[in-house]
């Protein structure tokens, strides 16, 4: 099981034509799915999708255009599937601030849609994909995604003994993403020998997307309903990562964005009481009583994780793993190719 968690599976993805969702397919692929289900509303990109994955060769992957938004969609893309990673979601923090009703309408409202049409078929398994920014959120959103999470967790109370498990996975920034910072800084570089930053001190967790991938597989493994698995994660000072990827250039500070933060956190000192360490993650167990095994074992050692004992909060400025220097430039060298 450890070793092959998706084999004969059949796995739906929402929003499955964004960088996560290229990715889990094609690392999900190479555990031999009896089908993966890509569920998104662009077709434009679900055609670029097949060009790469061409049904000649790849037999076991299905499309479906559709909005989480729409539950009726949903319910018919779900038939037959085992698990679902829900990783669709309005991310924009300023677009958020100045659209709520959308952000409300995709990011909570469909996650209820979610949560009810899984509840209703034959589902076994239900990871969703939250961020740093639903801890302690300031922003949109965050308070959109933080909801969203609420509503994942309770829901393992409505399945009763025999249906579908609601987990959540949380972790930072996606390095090198589409629509993340590295790509824009590339585009601007090319335009002018000045790059905008919105704060010197500026911190942020970071993790590839291929790490990203596995640990939302491995989290399916030991997931038994309730919890929110956070990876160990790296951090780093944004300037300096400007500052190692184009040395010849100005920053020009332009300021904090709306609902913006200088630092982000994965959890605060009182998570601390519900959470389990293991060599390279965390695990927080629900508020709520579910009523679950508390047995938990780690994906690859087979060993009981640790309660932390010293309350913390897991921040981006403050991480024991904080790169600077040297290390900065290996990780981004080891990243993105220097």
């Amino acid at each position: 099981m450890i070793n092959q968690p998706l084999r004969n599976k059949s796995i739906l993805i929402t929003g499955g034509t964004g960088s996560f969702g290229t990715k889990f397919l094609e690392i999900a692929l190479s555990y031999n799915p009896k089908k993966v289900i890509i569920f998104s509303r662009d077709e434009l990109k679900q055609s670029v999708m097949q060009e790469k994955f061409p049904a000649k060769k790849y037999k076991n992957i299905r499309y479906f255009i559709g909005d989480i938004r729409d539950k009726d969609r949903l319910s018919i893309a779900l038939r037959g599937v085992d698990f679902v990673v829900h990783a669709a979601a309005l991310k924009q923090v300023p677009a958020a601030e100045y659209n709520p009703m959308e952000f409300i309408k995709t990011n909570i409202l469909g996650a209820q849609n979610i949560i009810e049409a899984c509840l209703s078929s034959s589902v076994k398994k239900v990871i969703a994909l939250s961020t740093d920014k639903a801890v302690n959120p300031i922003n949109l959103y965050g308070a959109t995604k933080l909801a969203s999470d609420k509503l994942m967790i309770a829901a393992n109370n409505l399945s009763g003994n025999n249906g579908a498990s609601f987990s959540v996975v949380r972790y930072g920034n996606v390095i090198n993403s589409r629509g993340s910072l590295l790509p824009i800084l590339k585009e601007l570089s090319k335009k002018s020998k000045s790059l905008p930053i919105t704060d010197m001190e500026m911190t942020r967790f970071f993790i590839t997307i291929e790490d990203g991938v596995k640990f939302v597989i491995n989290s399916l493994i030991t997931m038994k309903g309730g919890e929110t698995f956070i990876p160990k994660m790296k951090s780093l000072k944004i300037s300096e990562m400007i500052n190692v990827l184009y040395p010849n250039y100005n920053l020009k500070i332009i300021g904090v964005r709306p609902g913006e933060k200088i630092d982000e956190i994965l959890f605060t000192k009182s998570d601390c009481s519900r959470t389990i360490e293991f060599k390279d993650y965390y695990l927080i167990e629900p508020l709520i009583n579910l009523g679950k095994n508390k047995n938990y074992l780690d994906y690859k050692t087979g060993k009981k994780g640790l309660r932390i004992f010293k309350f913390f909060d897991y921040q981006s400025n403050s991480n024991v793993d904080f790169l600077s220097g040297k290390q900065l430039k290996i990780f981004l060298n080891k990243t993105i190719n220097l």
